[in-house]
């Protein structure tokens, strides 16, 4: 149970600071209202927050095996909502993070 909570604050976490980060992104780079970076701005706070929920005692480990989940939420996203399907090395580079997060998050360690 453990391993599907963390699982689902990592996607969570990764959503909110994704789908903040966009709308600033169209704020700031396509001309829309000010809201959006208002409301990405919020949205990022979430973010923040979102992440001290994990259980994982190193801040460090979890930001890093969070970064293979992002990359990983991150070519979904331009697949979904900006209609940009990956090609194959997307795909790899995104396997070889999220291996790499794995090891971090779950290597045995005394």
């Amino acid at each position: 149970m453990n391993l599907i909570n963390a699982l689902i604050l990592f996607i969570l976490a990764g959503l909110a600071e994704i789908g903040g980060g966009y709308l600033i992104w169209l704020w700031l780079r396509e001309g829309r209202p000010y809201s959006f970076g208002i409301i990405g701005g919020i949205i990022l706070v979430l973010y923040g927050v979102i992440v001290t929920f994990q259980n994982f005692p190193s801040f460090g480990r979890v930001y890093a095996a969070y970064g293979g989940v992002f990359i990983i939420l991150s070519v979904l996203w331009g697949w979904g909502i900006d209609r940009k399907p990956p090609d194959l090395y997307d795909w790899i580079g995104a396997g070889i993070c999220l291996i790499g997060a794995s090891v971090i998050l779950f290597a045995p360690r005394h």
